[in-house]
């Protein structure tokens, strides 16, 4: 077993001496790998120090305690081949001096690129595979739970160095920031201030997730120091011997507790774990090592080990009944590649063996001579089937997509330790396959109730989208809600997207709905209140009509010229109903009605207030007979100005008919969550050139009645002609802004009450006072009041 720095004892690492006594006694009781021949061994515990591997390694080759190089002074027990490899360090550092001698090394360690040079180290072989898709597979689970700001921790070697590079560029690509990086320093017995200076961050930094890969000298660091520097709010990913990262502590809350370890996939070794349970001291009475674990877990040893007051163990004393804080049962990576390295040697001297049989002579009995270095061909080309069933060779070319089992770090009461299978990562899967996960069995640090969250910045939820700030990373942004129209249906969206236009985004704006079909409708109340209003004034217009009709023998009616006046009431009755045109579902012959009906029958009401106007004034200068103008009065003139006004509009109309008409209108715009149909005018200019038309008129009809509201009479009505087109006048003056500064069925709306508006100004200025008289004041209405009224004007 490793030993720590101050020589504290890393019992865990005794598996390795279990998994390599099972192979070989496994190897001895077969009668088809090396028949007739027993395989011995020899046990070296290694040191985590340069000096002490250098000192070992030349005691083992020379045999004396006297360090002589290249000599041995052994005569027999000579070693052909070597395990070991706890780190990549401790490889490299002893495989320079075994290359003198040619000796296989075979290294049961995580792979590391650097061992794999043939150059430096041609006698060294790797039972480890590759890590290249160790990366992904990270990776893999970061995504699954949404990490994408995370701190990564590796050794301070070229390993390390290729990881981070390998990590990163997948991050890249996958939109996962690195917070920050540290490369660990190497154990030692005292630490720099400089060196251990980051684990101070670590409590506080932003990113709760935390990478941790490399060689274990490296990594032991942090797992000395952790005691001083607790760390329950990240969770640990690590990829390496987790056995040696998470010691024998002796409190629960351990800062890698709810952590993630990547160990390569292995089937279970048939009898291993058997032989682990059973195995005691009493078997084994020469390891020294296997007596000081018994002595350190159960503080006794079996019957007749050691003499003394030490005491007696019970019968059911084994590993399967531990007492201590280590998970003896657990085969880790490293046993599992000891026991295929000792079968790899097995295989290849069986190979070896037969072959110089083969050449041997049939009388020759003497014991084939076996050195070190003629293991290397058969090493090379060695590919056999191991008892869990998986292929084993050291070939270049052999599978190197590792398929990967992830365990979950679980603190009990007591400091019992263990891994828990989670999941399992294939990168020979399909993506979104690869990585099998049950998240049930997952035990989260103690600083988490609930899955932890690892970001820079809080994720940007549906109905936003994230905005970089300049200088920082890219998963630094801030959230801003998606414009008016679009709408974001996933979270952390770089763009909202614009919904069809016959869509409208919800109040959250993370989805598209459809847009409902509407107009200004009888039903709704804008509707049905300017119908109503349209057909009250129709009828009010009508019973005004009607009065007229019934006193049209009347001194009030007979004033200005009763004809007009009916003009003037069905003009107006015309208004009042065109208005409805304006109101329910859209269709082409509304659409062509609604605007020539308005400029016609408004032409034809302004046009008759202006010719009423005219007769007034054509009345009172008509004094002297035999005048021009009392000829004019008397052969009716002031009734073409109706038909000519008319026909001058009916032209215009007609050119608006004929160039560019009316049509129904889809506005998809105007309202958030409606479709509109309405109107379209077709020729702008027409339509002003129509209203402009009209405006004119009642701009003429305003100044003649305002010439002419002083003239004396008794029924002189200028002076409610010039009221009632200042009313008209002053309602499409209005309309105009108001107009433009609506849309949809409001810009509707705003046409149809100015219809009714300037209408109901017209009807009231000019008959209200009329239909008092008539109605209220009938006494005032007859030729008696008129005779009286005239004699008290006269001087």
């Amino acid at each position: 077993p490793d030993v720590a720095p101050l020589f504290r004892w890393l019992w865990k690492n005794y598996q390795y001496v279990l998994a390599f006594r099972f192979a070989i006694q496994e190897i001895n009781k077969d009668p088809q790998l090396l028949p007739n021949l027993t395989l011995g061994f020899q046990l070296y515990n290694s040191v985590t120090s340069g000096q002490f591997t250098l000192r070992s390694t030349l005691h083992w080759l020379t045999g004396k305690h006297h360090l002589i190089p290249n000599y041995t002074c052994q005569t027999q027990g000579k070693t052909v081949a070597i395990i070991a490899g706890t780190t990549s360090a401790f490889s490299a550092e002893i495989g320079t001096m075994l290359e003198l001698y040619k000796t296989p090394q075979i290294t049961y360690g995580p792979f590391d690129p650097m061992l794999s040079e043939r150059d430096k180290f041609p006698s060294l072989y790797q039972m480890a595979t590759s890590d290249s898709s160790l990366a992904y597979g990270m990776l893999s689970l970061l995504l699954h739970f949404g990490w994408i700001w995370v701190a990564i921790f590796v050794s301070n070697d070229m390993k390390g160095e290729q990881f981070l590079q390998d990590i990163e560029a997948e991050m890249v690509k996958k939109g996962v920031c690195l917070a920050y990086s540290v490369k660990l320093p190497d154990t030692k017995s005292r630490y720099e201030e400089t060196e251990i200076s980051f684990l101070e961050g670590i409590r506080i930094a932003s990113a709760n997730v935390h990478i941790l890969y490399g060689d274990v000298r490296g990594l032991y660091t942090v797992e000395i120091l952790s005691k001083y520097y607790l760390t329950l709010g990240k969770v640990w990913i690590m990829a390496t011997k987790w056995e040696i990262v998470v010691k024998e502590t002796d409190h629960m809350l351990h800062s890698f507790h709810g952590g993630f370890s990547f160990s390569h996939h292995k089937e279970e070794i048939p009898g291993l774990n058997h032989f682990v349970k059973t195995v005691d001291p009493s078997h084994y009475p020469e390891d020294f090592f296997l007596s000081q674990l018994w002595l350190h877990a159960f503080h006794c040893l079996p019957p007749g080990s050691l003499c003394g007051t030490i005491g007696v163990c019970p019968p059911n004393a084994s590993f399967e009944f531990f007492p201590g804080r280590i998970d003896m049962l657990t085969i880790s990576d490293s046993s599992y590649f000891i026991y295929n390295a000792v079968y790899a040697v097995a295989h290849a001297l069986h190979k070896m063996l037969s072959e110089q049989i083969e050449k041997s002579s049939p009388g020759d009995t003497s014991q084939p001579s076996i050195l070190p270095w003629q293991l290397h061909p058969l090493l090379r080309k060695i590919q056999f089937t191991n008892s869990a069933g998986e292929d084993v060779s050291f070939h270049e070319t052999r599978h190197h997509m590792a398929h990967y089992d992830i365990h979950n770090i679980v603190n009990f009461p007591a400091g019992f330790c263990f891994l828990i299978k989670i999941g399992e990562f294939s990168p020979e899967c399909a993506r979104g396959e690869d990585l099998v996960l049950n998240e049930e069995m997952i035990e989260w640090p103690v600083a988490f109730k609930e899955t932890p969250q690892s970001l820079c910045s809080q994720r940007c939820g549906p109905g936003f989208r994230k905005i970089p700030q300049e200088g920082k990373h890219v998963c630094c942004y801030t959230c801003v809600v998606c414009p008016e129209r679009d709408i974001s249906n996933h979270t952390d969206a770089e763009q909202c997207i614009p919904c069809a236009d016959h869509e409208y985004p919800n109040m959250e704006r993370n989805r598209c709905l459809p847009k409902l079909v509407t107009f200004l409708a009888f039903e709704e109340f804008l509707g049905m209140a300017l119908a109503c209003m349209a057909l009250c004034f129709s009828v009010l217009t009508a019973a005004v009509l009607w009065v007229f009709v019934k006193h049209r023998d009347t001194p009030i009616v007979k004033a200005n010229n009763r004809t007009l006046s009916y003009i003037l009431l069905i003009a107006l009755l015309l208004c009042f109903l065109c208005s409805l045109l304006f109101l329910g579902r859209p269709n082409t012959a509304t659409c062509l009605l609604q605007q020539i009906a308005f400029g016609l029958v408004f032409t034809i009401a302004v046009s008759t207030v202006l010719a009423k106007t005219i007769t007034v004034i054509l009345a009172f200068k008509a004094l002297k007979p035999g005048r021009t103008i009392r000829r004019l009065l008397v052969s009716g003139t002031s009734n073409f100005i109706i038909p000519i006004c008319s026909m001058i509009q009916l032209v215009l109309c007609g050119i608006w008919l004929g160039t560019s008409p009316p049509f129904i209108e889809v506005d998809k715009h105007s309202e958030h969550d409606y479709i509109i149909l309405v109107c379209n005018k077709g020729s702008v200019t027409a339509f002003y050139c129509v209203l402009g038309y009209l405006g004119s008129l009642a701009l003429a009809s305003f100044t003649v009645a305002f010439l002419a509201r002083n003239l004396p009479d008794t029924f002189n009505e200028a002076k409610f002609l010039t009221f009632s087109m200042l009313v008209f006048c002053s309602v499409w003056v209005t309309f105009l802004p108001v107009y433009h500064s609506t849309k949809g069925k409001v810009m509707v709306a705003v046409e149809v009450f100015s219809i009714l508006a300037s209408s109901a100004g017209l009807l009231g200025c000019i008959f209200a006072p009329k239909c008092y008289v008539i109605l209220i004041k009938p006494d005032k209405n007859s030729l008696k009041a008129l005779r009286n009224q005239c004699t008290c004007r006269r001087p």
